[in-house]
């Protein structure tokens, strides 16, 4: 029987000991580690953790206290070992209902449109949503174009083009006819990959609500397109013996982006296997870094309004603490001509600009002495719809710092009910940092 657990991100919860038993393997386990140790079955987002705001790469998944006390960070999602599985929510999401937040922070994040969430009280929601990220790494993927790799093909005719296979030529021309049997290395699109990818088109477009994803704009069209005329060998009754071929991930310097295609379309293939629990030591999942996915969405908020969105890997929209054009660069999250603003997935509710903690007032007001700002503020989400905005102005150079609190709708039954007001939301804080 599965043992399922509960729990909002960055809270404490006390469950029986039995419990958390199969969990114990994992707690307190940096997240790099549990990936080096093989789990090509979790995914982790973003990919390069390096990314991350808060470093998560070095961070556990969550922690056991002594009292039997699970306690979770910022990481958010689905995660399962053996037949223990947590899913871990975000914190501004009532335990008791579906966590749209997510997923509405998702469907901005990775541009895909969902017109309806059906779930009963038994599914894994964060887990079905692995087919709604397939067109984004689809598109990521085929962007390098379509994957080839190295096959051995077997001819026996009279053109060689190989190496003479002695075993095979006396087995096929023993009454010599011409003919020479040989074997040749060439690239082919139609490889265990692309077979992969394949048939996991083929399963979405079964699925009674997705099936349309695969039509949402022209870039997807062409990509399944193209996929599908790579592989004019494809066999749904095959679908086992692709899954396994693919176990061991693609390692190859130029079409990087195909490895987490590769570990997606696993996902979803085994779906029904991994998301009612396994018998093995696989550690299976869905994570998400809160403070991550908070700040991408804000992008898609605040890019429109103007603000920059430096990218540290990318060494993107920097600025610098000295004259020297490359000296200490430093990457506030949001900038533009007077304006800092710095996204925050943390709890900011009730509070005044001086609780802000310590150091993410100090990392701001530096940002906004090297610019020259007149303006900076904290971007958090909250339950609260209060429309007052705490300001603070600063002593020596001037200045003002705003916390802006992005409502989170409560109580929504509906999915569309819940886009609806989340938008006017979003319109609320967009008006509020003209």
């Amino acid at each position: 029987m599965d043992n399922l657990i509960h729990i909002s991100d960055n809270s404490k919860a006390k469950f029986e000991p039995q419990q958390l038993e199969q969990l114990r393997a994992i707690a307190g386990v940096p997240i790099r580690d549990i990936q080096l140790d093989g789990n090509p079955h979790l995914l982790v987002f973003p990919h390069s953790l390096s990314d991350c705001p808060d470093k998560i790469q070095d961070t556990p998944i969550f922690t056991i206290e002594g009292d039997n006390t699970l306690v979770t960070g910022n990481i958010m999602g689905f995660v399962g070992y053996k037949n223990t599985r947590l899913r871990i929510y975000s914190r501004f999401t009532k335990p008791d209902e579906q966590d749209y937040f997510l997923h509405y922070m998702l469907q901005r994040v990775f541009s895909i449109n969902l017109f309806d969430l059906q779930y009963g009280a038994t599914n894994e929601d964060i887990f079905d949503f692995l087919i709604y990220l397939f067109p984004a790494y689809l598109k990521r993927a085929y962007r390098q174009g379509l994957y080839k790799e190295y096959q051995t093909h077997r001819y026996n005719d009279t053109h060689i083009r190989g190496r003479i296979d002695i075993a095979q030529h006396i087995r096929l021309n023993l009454s010599f006819t011409g003919n020479v049997a040989y074997q040749t290395r060439e690239y082919a699109y139609n490889n265990d990959l692309t077979q992969l990818i394949r048939h996991t088109i083929e399963y979405i477009r079964q699925h009674p609500y997705a099936g349309g994803i695969l039509q949402n704009d022209a870039d997807t069209k062409d990509a399944v397109k193209a996929i599908e005329q790579a592989t004019p060998t494809y066999n749904r009754q095959e679908r086992a013996k692709i899954i396994n071929r693919n176990l061991r991930p693609v390692h190859h310097p130029y079409y990087s982006e195909y490895r987490y295609l590769q570990q997606l379309c696993l996902q979803i293939l085994r779906h029904e296997e991994l998301k009612y629990g396994t018998s093995d030591n696989e550690i299976y999942g869905i994570l998400f870094d809160g403070a991550w996915l908070w700040e991408e969405y804000l992008n898609t908020l605040l890019a429109p309004a103007g603000f920059l969105h430096p990218r540290n890997k990318d060494n993107v929209g920097a600025i610098h603490l000295f004259h020297h054009p490359t000296s200490a660069p430093r990457y506030p999250d949001f900038h533009k001509q007077d304006f800092i603003l710095d996204a925050k997935y943390k709890g900011y509710t009730d509070k005044r600009v001086s609780e802000v903690d310590r150091d993410d007032l100090h990392q701001l007001i530096a940002y906004m002495y090297i610019q020259q700002a007149s303006r900076g503020g904290l971007v958090y989400p909250c339950t609260s719809t209060d429309t007052i905005i705490p300001t603070a102005s600063l002593n020596g150079y001037g200045g003002s710092i705003s916390l802006y609190g992005l409502p989170i709708p409560q109580h929504v039954p509906k999915w569309n009910d819940f886009q609806t007001v989340m938008h006017q939301s979003e319109i609320q804080l967009t008006s509020q940092i003209a």
